[in-house]
């Protein structure tokens, strides 16, 4: 024997197993079941999202007969905290669950380049990544020195470079850059981290790979390439002389060819100077002849 008991819904109950399923930047996906499994009508669902930064309130409605809902909650801002209360829409208990979205990403190519008597901080557009972010709201650095355990607020500014001075020699000093925080610094951008080491020569080890080597860079490269243009123009020179001296020799052979002979004879006094025009050529020689020098 057996009886079947049905169990009356009870329309007080609060939703059941309330969670985010998952975050981005401007929307939130939330989940929920029914306060009882398989409800045999549509159920209406108010859904209250206080944003507890700017301290205001959202309400939703969701109507549906399904035991699981699924629901995303758009609109929202990168980095904000919100606090979501689900209940049934007359008023019942509510299950409730706290989101934080996902924050600004940090600026790329965070650089620093070495000046005289003070440093740049250099980073590309956060508006080319993110299109979230309005470049009227601005960064902010602030510097951390190791040696002092201390950490400052250098400013902020609307453009992609920042002038940091007044450092001193031997201290270790890192350089973050963030989008602007808003609402007394509660909703911030992810920071961008950079080490800059003085080590007591105004020299620092990420200077060393931006400033320094494109110092290095500017001088190499210009006396390179006068080494090169250096070297062209005397391999030119070089060539034009030996086929100066190739041609002379040739001009001068060819005028001393005698085709009885079928060699050349140089007895001319106008290429060999002022020797007599009758003296005999000189053919070599012996080792029994004695020489006579009068």
């Amino acid at each position: 024997d057996y009886v079947v008991v049905k169990m009356i819904p009870d329309n007080r109950l609060p939703p059941r197993h309330l969670h985010s399923v998952h975050t981005g930047k401007t929307f939130a996906v939330i989940k929920w079941e029914s306060p009882y499994d398989s409800p045999d009508q549509d159920m209406l669902y108010a859904v209250a999202v206080k944003d507890l930064v700017r301290k205001t309130d959202k309400i939703y409605k969701v109507k549906t007969r399904n035991s699981t809902v699924e629901y995303t909650i758009k609109k929202l801002e990168p980095g904000g905290k919100y606090h979501v209360i689900v209940q049934l829409g007359n008023m019942s208990k509510e299950s409730s669950v706290k989101i934080n979205t996902v924050p600004l990403s940090a600026p790329d190519a965070l650089k620093i380049i070495t000046e005289n008597d003070h440093i740049l901080l250099f980073w590309k557009s956060l508006a080319l990544k993110e299109s979230n972010f309005n470049e009227s709201r601005g960064y902010e650095i602030h510097m951390f020195d190791s040696l002092m355990n201390m950490t400052a607020y250098l400013g902020n500014t609307t453009e992609n470079f920042f002038k940091v001075s007044n450092l001193k020699i031997g201290h270790n000093y890192s350089f973050t850059v963030q989008a602007r925080c808003l609402y007394s610094g509660q909703m911030c951008g992810e920071p961008a981290t950079l080490l800059y080491d003085e080590l007591g020569t105004g020299e620092d080890s990420s200077a060393t790979k931006t400033g320094s080597s494109m110092d290095v860079a500017a001088i190499v490269v210009p006396v390179l390439f006068l080494l090169l243009v250096t070297l062209g123009i005397g391999f030119v020179v070089l060539y034009m002389r030996h086929r100066r001296l190739q041609n002379s020799f040739t001009a001068f052979a060819n005028s001393h060819y005698s085709s009885r002979l079928g060699s050349a004879i140089f007895s001319s006094g106008d290429d060999l100077g002022d020797e007599d025009d009758e003296a005999p050529m000189i053919t070599g020689f012996s080792d029994d002849v004695p020489m006579v020098i009068a």
